[in-house]
């Protein structure tokens, strides 16, 4: 039987209705279910307490729970390929930071594309290194110690979280915007790094602020600057480095993404919720005492984020030849 032309236009359009309007049903009742947040690193750490400030907000407001689910290793890769290759379907969620930028120029071969792969949500928070030296470095501001790094150069041992890591690289762009010279010496993680430096096997530590401020409260470190584009509220009375090495910025971050084509309405849920617990006065409060501040926005600010990150680094990555462990 031949369908008359407007009853097959009728049904055409309605063909082309349905998956819009499964998807917006399908965002109505989210979650159905236990949702999972993969957290790239052993717990502990400030990606780890992140996911545990947020995680408690979003079972709240969406009535059902959402799963911490650590997954360390390879440079954050082995969680972040697990949530790349996961059902885009909003119940599996990966927590990133930096790593993810750096990782794109890092590792020549990596079994996914992050940019490709993972769809952000929102920018969580942002935090500053600080710069902070052994007592017996003689610096006292961070003009001093570029003076004493240039003269005469090469003496300075540098310590980071490990090779390739955020705080390696916001000292390698240090390196070349403030013409000085200092030996990298890894460690794993910021731990090892800080127990080092308190035991001036190496100089200077570009130091995430939760990892070193309790020693700087108590004068057993130096803090120089802070990296980021604003004062800390933890260190108020620490300058920022581009005062004095214009256009410098270093910050540590984290943000909330999924597998890539999760639905658009549940990414814009889950956008909306995140700001909402951003904006609360308690949870501010919880960031700044790690030395964070809460960021926010949509997903397209994030997106725009994510690029010019992974732009950033990837040219310090090239500029200093860093090869992954």
């Amino acid at each position: 039987m031949k369908l008359p032309r407007r009853a097959f236009l009728h049904l055409a359009a309605g063909a082309t209705v349905l998956p819009a309007v499964s998807r917006i049903a399908q965002a109505q009742t989210y979650p159905a279910r236990p949702v999972h947040l993969i957290v790239p690193y052993a717990p502990g750490g400030t990606t780890d307490i992140t996911a545990r400030l947020v995680a408690p907000w979003l079972s709240k407001r969406l009535s059902q729970p959402f799963i911490i689910e650590s997954r360390p290793g390879a440079a954050t890769n082995i969680g972040t390929e697990l949530a790349a290759h996961s059902s885009p379907d909003g119940y599996t969620l990966l927590l990133f930071d930096p790593s993810a930028a750096i990782n794109a120029t890092l590792f020549d071969k990596l079994n996914f594309n992050f940019v490709r792969d993972i769809a952000p949500i929102v920018l969580i928070m942002r935090t500053p290194f600080v710069i902070v030296v052994n007592l017996s470095v003689p610096a006292k501001a961070l003009p001093e110690f570029i003076a004493y790094a240039k003269a005469p150069p090469g003496k300075i041992n540098m310590a980071s979280g490990g090779t390739g890591g955020a705080s390696q690289l916001a000292g390698e762009l240090f390196k070349v915007m403030a013409g000085v010279e200092m030996t990298h010496i890894p460690y794993h993680g910021g731990g090892p790094a800080v127990t080092n430096l308190l035991g001036g096997q190496v100089d200077v530590f570009f130091a995430p602020v939760s990892t070193a401020i309790q020693y700087i409260k108590v004068d057993k470190l130096r803090a120089l600057a802070v990296t980021g584009i604003t004062r800390s509220q933890e260190l108020p009375n620490v300058p920022v480095a581009s005062d004095f090495v214009p256009g410098y910025e270093a910050s540590f971050w984290i943000g909330l993404g999924a597998p890539k084509k999760t639905p658009e309405e549940i990414v814009t849920r889950l956008n909306k919720e995140v700001n909402a617990a951003l904006a609360t006065p308690d949870l501010q409060a919880q960031f700044a005492q790690q030395g964070g501040i809460v960021a926010g926005g949509s997903p397209s600010d994030f997106e725009k984020f994510i690029s010019d990150e992974t732009q950033k680094w990837g040219k310090v990555i090239k500029t200093a030849n860093i090869k992954p462990e």
